[in-house]
């Protein structure tokens, strides 16, 4: 029966990272069209939305002080993510990124709006449930759920980290996000810690991304 709950378990955690992936394979054979790159964040959040009840975690109610420490880390992550974003440190080229713009060269603000809520609401609770919830305690007990974030191995910290950089072409920045926010779950203990810290990073990319015109960076 616990057995059952595991895969249960892990299922709702999984799936909406999975949906979100084959989207991005579907995207780049398609040639990425921005729509599709849309439905990308709208899809995730659908999944979320149905598993919300199973998600135990984030049940938990954390203090100001968690919050700030969260904060401070999510801009640390941002200004690494924008320093670091060429030569050595990106995997596969800058490439073009999602560009939110009309025919005439104005910003499609329900395009940029959308694309931004996918990026800062959506991708931090489906990212963080699938690498620090699950994948990271995974690691280390396959009944993750009842494991002490903040009594993970350094076995552990270290792969989530490394394959949490594979996912990125900015690899570096994605090595440093990883370690912060994995540092972010085991120092409280409480998940809603680096999803905040991931939302405050995304959601500053997103406005300094739409200020500046760095698509490359969507």
């Amino acid at each position: 029966m616990r057995a059952h709950a595991r895969r249960s378990d892990a299922f709702y955690r999984v799936a909406p990272f999975a949906l979100f992936i084959a989207f991005l394979a579907v995207e780049a054979w398609l040639a990425h069209p921005p729509w599709l790159t849309i439905a990308r964040g709208l899809a995730a959040a659908a999944a979320l939305a149905l598993f919300w009840r199973h998600y135990t975690e984030l049940r938990k109610p954390w203090s100001v002080a968690g919050f700030l420490f969260a904060a401070v880390a999510g801009l640390l992550v941002f200004w690494v993510w924008i320093t670091f974003d060429h030569g050595w440190a990106v995997i596969g080229g800058e490439g073009t990124g999602f560009v939110p713009l009309r025919a005439d060269g104005t910003i499609d603000w329900m395009m940029a709006g959308l694309r931004f809520f996918g990026l800062a609401a959506v991708v931090p609770v489906m990212e963080e449930l699938f690498w620090r919830s699950f994948l990271l305690r995974w690691i280390d007990r396959r009944d993750f759920l009842s494991l002490d974030p903040r009594a993970v191995s350094w076995k552990a910290y270290a792969l989530c980290s490394v394959l949490f950089a594979s996912e990125h072409s900015a690899w570096f920045a994605g090595l440093i996000a990883g370690i912060v926010y994995t540092g972010v779950y085991t120092r409280t203990g409480n998940l809603w810690a680096p999803i905040v810290s991931h939302a405050i990073t995304n959601g500053t990319l997103g406005i300094w991304i739409l200020s500046t015109g760095h698509w490359r960076f969507w």
